[in-house]
């Protein structure tokens, strides 16, 4: 039995409340929250039931304030949560077949090239029209819900970085802007951390002692994330993206070197 002292209860629902203001921002909020989680004592598979228990909640946060803002497009919402779903499910499904660790190699890749594009993309000036077509209505939802499908089954099987891939897939294949790509990202990121927990805590993984203590903490770090998105808009998001993207390829190539 995991037993854990006032203080430290409190410093995860402060670490809670960080994670979700970035994961609101940039995604990659479990970065903190998960080495937090094990630092207390919590044995791996309790260390991410519990993370998952928590996020959850920060994802709401960020959604619903994203779509008070109008950032959010409802009608794709209706497609893309069910595939994130869908998606995540088949992918928790995946782990029983694959080792997860086969994939770190690749998402490293995955991530320095994020890194790149995320430098070199220039950001549109204010005023300035976007000389690319714009992506046709019925496309743009297909596309969408293909990447909450991917996107979603890659969350389900290994995670780092889901919802930075989930904003930069819309801002490239859907040519949205970072802020849109972003609160749309969060659809997606809530459905699959929500068919995660419901595994998780099916399989009694999830310590909600400690998960609802560390929610309220992403809750209000859900909603000054969003805050911060919608007010610093493209910049805000981009300098984000990037933090994360170098974190996570930090992380992940020591894992692969170890």
């Amino acid at each position: 039995m995991v037993t854990l002292t006032p203080l430290e209860l409190g410093l995860l629902v402060l670490t809670a409340l960080a994670a979700g203001t970035i994961d609101a921002i940039a995604g990659g909020g479990g970065l903190l929250t998960l080495p937090a989680l094990l630092a207390v004592g919590l044995p791996p598979h309790l260390a991410l039931g519990t993370n998952k228990g928590q996020s959850v909640f920060g994802s709401l946060s960020a959604l619903l304030s994203f779509a008070r803002a109008g950032k959010l497009d409802r009608a794709r919402a209706r497609l893309t949560f069910p595939a994130g779903l869908v998606g995540a499910v088949g992918g928790a499904a995946l782990v029983l077949l694959v080792d997860p660790k086969t994939l770190k190699p690749l998402v490293l890749v995955l991530l320095m090239v994020a890194a790149a594009v995320v430098v070199f993309r220039r950001a549109p000036k204010v005023g300035a029209v976007d000389a690319r077509p714009p992506v046709p209505m019925e496309r743009a939802r297909r596309l969408a819900v293909g990447i909450a499908l991917c996107i979603g089954a890659y969350d389900g099987f290994f995670g780092p970085g889901t919802g930075t891939f989930l904003i930069l897939a819309f801002v490239l294949l859907l040519r949205e802007p970072m802020t849109n790509a972003t609160a749309n990202a969060k659809v997606v990121n809530f459905a699959s951390n929500l068919a995660s927990v419901t595994l998780f805590g099916l399989k009694g993984t999830v310590l909600w002692r400690i998960a609802l203590p560390m929610a309220a903490g992403q809750l209000v770090g859900g909603f000054v994330g969003a805050h911060l998105a919608v007010k610093g808009g493209e910049r805000t998001i981009r300098l984000g993206v990037l933090v994360v993207v170098i974190a996570l390829s930090c992380k992940v190539a020591l894992d692969v070197f170890r």
